[in-house]
């Protein structure tokens, strides 16, 4: 058995989900806020679709920062 060293749901990962006090979920009505815990990044959404796609564009610009977390390094 071996472990990995990387976590199964990483931090970066973690969201806070706002839903505005007028939304109706069980009506499909959805919108509100979406928070990455690690990044501070907001999106604001106004349907589902648009909440899956604030996840996407967020994980994949997690990943990114993952392979290059300077994006500006200092030159010596």
């Amino acid at each position: 058995m071996s472990l990995s060293t990387q976590a199964s749901h990483p931090s970066r990962r973690s969201y806070v989900l706002k839903l505005h006090r007028d939304a109706m979920p069980e009506s499909g009505l959805l919108f509100g806020r979406l928070e990455n815990i690690a990044t501070g990044h907001c999106f604001v959404f106004s349907s589902v679709a648009e909440l899956l796609r604030c996840l996407a564009s967020d994980t994949a610009r997690s990943a990114d920062a993952a392979l290059d977390p300077d994006p500006n390094p200092t030159v010596s």
